[in-house]
């Protein structure tokens, strides 16, 4: 299949899944995962209508924005990000979906400052406490929520999470369900600088289940580009 008849296929399946938990297909986001695919099949994602184009190395965000491969698109960097590499990062996408720590959000902060903006960010919750993956613990954002009004140039925009790997997409309705009460909660709470718009959460393998359990934003690679072909070691 193309990728436009795969970014169809991905979106009517994300549409049915809304409507059985009740929920406007409109109002969940389909962010492209883009790695290791060059600018043209990038566009060709843009083209069939996928609403956000999300990166996860630093490397290829940059080398693709210079090919303008992103064009008319939001972009998100959606990968594991080093202190070192924010300031390529910080005021070139509209959403970081990775901060996982108070080190790197001060990082961000600081360099939006320098750069007179406002850097929105996602909180990265590392729901399944698996020691490989970074984010924050469950019960640590309670730790962390009350100190973004320390960071007057980052704006919290919501939670993300990648749940630990699984055969079957039923497996993870748990940590779903999960990272949907934190979202709840912490927005219950009305802390400064903090608002939850985005539960970001789902990937190819599990997306369904995540927006029958809250997310609003799934993003989906494998199931628009097809397998990633790694280079042999």
């Amino acid at each position: 299949m193309s990728i436009a008849e795969n970014v169809k296929q991905v979106k009517e399946n994300m549409a049915a899944a809304a409507r059985r938990c009740g929920r406007e297909p409109d109002s969940i986001l389909l962010c492209a995962a883009t790695k290791m695919n060059d600018a043209e099949k990038v566009r060709e994602a843009i083209a069939a209508g996928v609403d956000i184009c999300g990166e996860n190395r630093v490397q290829e965000l940059t080398e693709k924005l210079e090919q303008g491969a992103y064009s008319g698109c939001p972009l998100h960097f959606i990968g594991h990000l080093q202190k070192n590499k924010v300031k390529y990062i910080v005021g070139r996408v509209s959403l970081i979906h990775s901060a996982d720590s108070l080190e790197l959000i001060e990082v961000i902060d600081k360099r939006a400052a320098a750069l007179g903006l406002m850097q929105d960010i996602l909180l990265e919750v590392n729901i399944g406490g698996e020691a490989a993956k970074s984010g924050f613990a469950p019960g640590e954002l309670w730790e962390v929520v009350p100190r973004m009004s320390d960071f007057p140039a980052v704006r919290v925009r919501g939670l993300m999470a990648i749940p630990p790997i699984c055969e079957n997409m039923e497996e993870n309705r748990p940590y779903f369900r999960a990272m949907k009460q934190l979202f709840i909660d912490i927005g219950a709470k009305k802390y400064d600088n903090i608002f939850m718009d985005f539960l970001s959460m789902g990937m190819s393998s599990d997306y369904e289940a995540a927006i029958e359990e809250g997310a609003n934003i799934v993003r989906v690679g494998t199931g628009i580009f097809g397998e990633r072909r790694y280079a042999p070691k």
